[in-house]
């Protein structure tokens, strides 16, 4: 067996699982201190010798989508037991589980960080979670599950998911399991005591996204489910346990909902065209939720055809179970061609409306399709099994509708150039570049729409002086069709009599005037710098307006 390459291409067909989880382009793997892995995160060819090169072929010739049974009882990691319902506890340094690198702040705009005391956790979970700056109540929840022998923390860099929820305005939670449920950290997506509604780390992937709403304000029915390989037949088996929690889901290089129900019987999933009708298949998600009378999910299947982990023929699988759980043909509706090499195929339900889409990307291997770069639709970083083809999470939040777009409908992308000028204490004139093809666009302001000009400015007036207001906008198609939100402008009113507050970073934070991220904290809104997250930091804030702070020590 050929040893796979530390730099994976995305040509390059992968014979084993997820088993070299890099962190963001360029650097080393950020992991937390609880769930590292005990194994190598990277072989270097042509070293070690022989015995060297049997030890890793022996690991790479398990299958690490499975592994081998639990190493012991002991938790995920030592803080996913249940404890107190808290985000995290005080100290001089970074929370439990959270990344003390500046670079995974730097990345995004909002906070990233772990979350306990989420419920029973009878799967032995740990729960992270990211939500951007300015999150409104009332937005969609995204979880995302990582592949085997990945964290969290590395689904959270590479991923880019955190760019779009900074985007459009969602939370994106991150389970993460360790090698004390799976001796290579992979979901146990093939274990019925583990997979089925309400037992195991289904369950606690549940209770994470209760815990979310909790916390967070979140739609419940717009909660969306995805992920990699061993993450993504944990997701469809999620789809199929909880259709009453999950909106929709996406499956990357993963499986169908309960191919295997045995560990004995994972191997022939991932490898082996399972000789299933589309009906035997959706059977398999009828059972999941016996009596099950409502909505089902809308799934997008991503497949690369190169890939020797979970073969190609699983993604037809997936296609042909989730067509049918909607009670619709294999034929697709619609078929266009993506960046990447990749083609889309759309099966519309019986009102015209996207249910399942099956994206083929041709010569990929096994992992997590993105694509690095400024433009809208890229994201990510390259990677272990984060390879560079297309951004796969872009057009799966598309396919959900998180742009702005009903489901699976191509959005105009976001205006760019959203700037504001203050017209008086008591309004604000903003503009922005037109986007080809708009017909109007939309104006939102601290979350809700405001306004729907024609063209590319608007007077927002009657505001409250000295407050600032955080902005977003739209543009909209000759059809009706939202697309994608520009990123958020803070502008403020002027005058008004400003608000002090002096107090540790600690209390700043939990009274919601900062926030923290790696251990250091930051002003609410302004995002200025105000050292470590302790209860010994002290610093004063000025409110200038709603959700924003100042430094201005010495000053009031």
């Amino acid at each position: 067996m050929a040893l796979p390459s530390v730099r994976p291409s995305a040509s390059s067909a992968m014979a084993t699982s997820p088993a070299w989880s890099a962190g963001s382009a360029g650097s080393a793997a950020v992991r937390t201190a609880e769930a590292d892995p005990a194994v190598p995160v990277g072989l270097p060819p042509h070293r070690g010798g022989r015995l060297a090169r049997r030890s890793a072929a022996a690991l790479l010739a398990a299958v690490a989508l499975v592994s081998a049974a639990p190493a012991s009882a002991g938790a995920a990691d030592s803080s996913s037991r249940p404890g107190p319902a808290t985000l995290a506890a005080p100290g001089g340094g970074a929370p439990s589980g959270t990344s003390t690198s500046g670079a995974a702040a730097d990345a995004a705009g909002g906070t990233f960080q772990h979350v306990t005391g989420f419920g029973t956790n009878p799967g032995n979970l740990a729960m992270y979670s990211y939500t951007p700056a300015s999150l409104p109540t009332g937005a969609p929840l995204v979880v995302a599950l990582h592949g085997c022998v990945q964290t969290a923390t590395d689904y959270y860099r590479n991923s880019g998911w955190t760019a779009f929820a900074d985007r459009y305005g969602f939370a994106v939670v991150f389970p993460q399991t360790g090698t004390a449920n799976n001796s290579l950290s992979c979901f146990s997506w093939f274990d019925a005591a583990k997979d089925s509604r309400g037992a195991g780390e289904a369950e606690s992937v549940v209770q994470m996204v209760t815990k979310a709403r909790a916390l967070y304000g979140s739609d419940s029915h717009r909660v969306f489910v995805t992920g990699l390989s061993a993450g993504g037949g944990m997701a469809t088996d999620l789809l199929a346990d909880y259709p009453d929690v999950f909106a929709g889901g996406a499956i990357d290089s993963g499986l169908p909902a309960h191919c295997a129900t045995t560990q004995s019987a994972a191997s022939g999933c991932q490898n082996n065209d399972q000789r299933l009708t589309p009906a035997q298949w959706g059977d398999k998600v009828r059972r999941a939720y016996p009596g099950y009378t409502g909505p089902w999910p809308r799934v997008a299947i991503w497949q690369g055809t190169a890939d020797t982990t979970v073969k190609p023929v699983n993604g037809t699988e997936l296609r042909d179970q989730w067509t049918n759980v909607w009670g619709i043909g294999q034929s697709a509706s619609e078929t266009r061609s993506l960046p990447g090499g990749t083609t889309q195929s759309v099966y519309d339900d019986a009102s015209g409306r996207p249910a399942v889409a099956l994206y083929s990307v041709a010569g990929m291997g096994h992992g997590l399709a993105v694509s690095p770069g400024p433009a809208a639709d890229q994201c990510g970083a390259t990677g272990a099994y984060f390879l560079n083809t297309i951004c796969s999470s872009y057009y799966t939040a598309q396919f959900w509708g998180l742009d702005g777009g009903g489901p699976g409908t191509p959005a105009l992308p976001a205006p760019t150039g959203l700037a504001a000028t203050a017209a008086g204490p008591d309004s604000l004139t903003l503009g922005w570049q037109a986007v080809t093809g708009a017909a109007s666009y939309l104006l939102y302001r601290d979350g809700p729409q405001v306004a729907a000009p024609a063209g590319t400015s608007y007077s927002d007036t009657g505001l409250t002086p000295g407050t600032a207001y955080g902005y977003t906008v739209a543009a909209v198609d000759q059809a009706g069709v939202v697309g994608a939100r520009s990123a958020v402008l803070t502008a403020s009113t002027t005058g008004g009599a400003p608000q002090c507050f002096t107090d540790n970073n600690y209390d700043q934070v939990k009274a919601g005037r900062a926030t923290q991220s790696g251990g250091l904290t930051y002003a609410l809104g302004s995002g200025q710098a105000m050292g470590l997250w302790n209860t010994f930091t002290t610093h004063t804030l000025r409110q200038t307006g709603t959700g924003y702070f100042v430094l201005a020590d010495g000053q009031c």
